[in-house]
């Protein structure tokens, strides 16, 4: 997508520097800033400490990042200690995993000279692959957009509710959740976006950034905002990310999502889960007890980061001094909450028999 005019993704590779540039998006949507990644260290810290994040580019960038481990050094030992470390760095969104596991896969089997350049390789495809993937969602989401608005008033938008940042940022590009809105407003509908703020760290600001940066029409409102709307009748399709989705279709995702998803049931307005397969976890049936829910710093809801007075960027203090503080980042939408999943492939009910359908080549992994 474009930030003032000028194409980016949100991960690549700058052949001119043989460098792997990011953006870094600690300071969106405040400041715009590129970072480059060198060291296992560097990747492993942009991934927990939230420089990239999303379930889908964290998956490209520990690719990029075993790739550069294995030009500096590429033994059997390293290739190993390597997806040890990136693994390590973020336990809920399952495309880290199923990223690191095709690596080793890959590159497991090679000579040790041979793997710096087939990793590279291998993490340019991924990156390419996540694109097209997310392209596609998208004009599976746009097909619902268009049912809706043939239903609608003539002149009235189709209004859209999303939760956290399932954006461009969040992938290579195009996004999940954000795909078929850009494919949308590209195609001339009339949409108009309800954005969650998505507490603690605010990411639906990117969202708003990003929806901005496209020129589609949106509101940024706060978290408990959504079930007013729907109960007034002014969402016509929530539409969210997922980290992880069982086989059986429950949806891991951002913090406050379930809430959505009841207030959605609660009012007859349909909830869409737009995902690209890898982050779909064949081996889990019950997402309630079998995924687990990664608890952050406290620091991240004890404080804010915003622009002050003086037009620097600052971080503030929020809660009381002496209270405790919780941080789970993710939450589980059950399957019976989901009215369906926008996949590359397209739009399956969320059942273990719909996603097996979708995928028939994933369903012997279902238990």
């Amino acid at each position: 997508m474009k930030v003032n005019g000028t194409p980016y993704r949100s991960i690549w590779y700058d052949h001119d520097t043989a460098e792997v540039r990011i953006i870094d998006q600690r300071w969106l949507p405040h400041d715009f800033r590129i970072a480059t990644l060198k060291s296992r260290a560097d990747f492993a810290t942009a991934i927990y400490e939230m420089w990239v994040r999303g379930a889908p580019l964290i998956g490209v960038t520990a690719a990029y990042g075993m790739a550069e481990d294995m030009a500096r050094d590429p033994s059997d030992a390293n290739l190993d200690a390597t997806w040890e470390a990136l693994n390590a760095t973020r336990p809920t969104a399952i495309n880290l995993r199923w990223a690191l596991d095709r690596c080793r896969a890959h590159l497991a089997p090679l000579a040790p000279a041979d793997r710096a350049e087939a990793a590279m390789q291998l993490a340019h495809d991924m990156a390419e692959e996540d694109v097209d993937i997310n392209r596609r969602i998208g004009q599976h989401g746009l097909a619902l957009i268009r049912d809706i608005a043939s239903r609608k008033p003539a002149g009235e938008p189709v209004r859209l509710l999303t939760h956290c940042n399932a954006g461009w940022l969040a992938t290579v590009d195009w996004g999940t959740a954000t795909s078929p809105m850009f494919q949308a407003a590209d195609a001339g509908l009339n949409i108009h976006v309800w954005v969650d703020e998505t507490r603690p760290r605010n990411q639906g600001a990117l969202t708003a950034w990003e929806l901005n940066s496209h020129g589609v029409s949106h509101a940024y409102v706060t978290d408990n905002a959504g079930g007013h709307l729907m109960q007034h009748g002014m969402v016509d399709m929530v539409i969210t990310g997922t980290d992880r989705t069982t086989a059986q279709g429950d949806v891991c995702n951002k913090i406050g999502t379930y809430l959505k998803a009841l207030a959605a049931q609660d009012n007859n307005v349909p909830f869409y889960v737009a995902l690209p397969s890898p982050t779909i976890d064949w081996t889990l049936r019950d997402g309630v007890a079998e995924i687990p829910i990664e608890e952050r710093n406290p620091r991240e809801v004890s404080h804010v980061q915003g622009i002050g007075t003086d037009g620097a960027i600052t971080e503030v203090q929020v809660t009381p001094q002496g209270s405790e503080v919780g941080n789970p980042a993710f939450d589980v939408t059950p399957a019976r909450l989901v009215t369906g999943l926008i996949t590359e492939r397209g739009t399956s009910p969320a059942t273990a028999e719909g996603l097996a359908a979708m995928f028939p080549e994933h369903a012997s992994k279902v238990a």
